[in-house]
C-alpha cells in the first residue's frame, strides 16, 4: 500500500547524513528525515537521536513530482486533538481575544479628553 501526505507511519533508518536521515517506508520506497524534522529541540549532531536501522515512527509531508518524500519524526509524535478538543481550545481563545478586545474598547472611550474652542 503506497503512503499518502499526512500518514504516520513506522519505517527504519537505512542511512544518516550530518542534514538528515534516510527512511525506508513500508511501501519499499525511501524518504528523508531532514535534520530540522528529528527532534522539537536544536539538533547539532543526528546520531545522538538516530542509529542505523532503528525503526521510528514518521509523518509524510509531502511528495513532490519527482517522487521524492519528506518526512517528519517530531511531527508524527504530535498529540492528535479531537474536533470537540480542537472545538473547546478555539472558543477558549476566542473568549480571551474578545475579552481583550473590549477591554480595549473601554479604555480608549473613557481615558481620552476633550479640546474645545472658546
Amino acid at each position: 500500500m503506497p503512503v499518502e501526505v499526512g500518514q504516520v507511519v513506522e519505517g527504519r533508518v537505512s542511512g544518516i547524513t550530518k542534514f538528515g536521515a534516510f527512511i525506508v517506508l513500508p511501501d519499499g520506497r525511501t524518504g528523508m528525515v531532514h535534520i530540522s524534522e528529528v527532534a522539537d529541540t536544536y539538533v547539532k549532531d543526528i546520531h545522538q537521536y538516530l542509529r542505523q536501522d532503528e525503526r521510528v515512527m514518521v509523518k509524510v509531508l509531502s511528495i513532490d513530482e519527482r517522487g521524492r518524500i519528506n518526512l517528519s519524526i517530531r511531527r508524527a509524535q504530535e498529540p492528535v486533538m479531537t474536533f470537540e478538543e480542537r472545538l473547546a481550545k478555539f472558543m477558549k481563545e476566542s473568549e480571551e481575544k474578545l475579552k481583550d478586545i473590549r477591554k480595549n474598547r473601554e479604555a480608549k472611550r473613557g481615558g481620552g479628553y476633550w479640546r474645545g474652542r472658546g
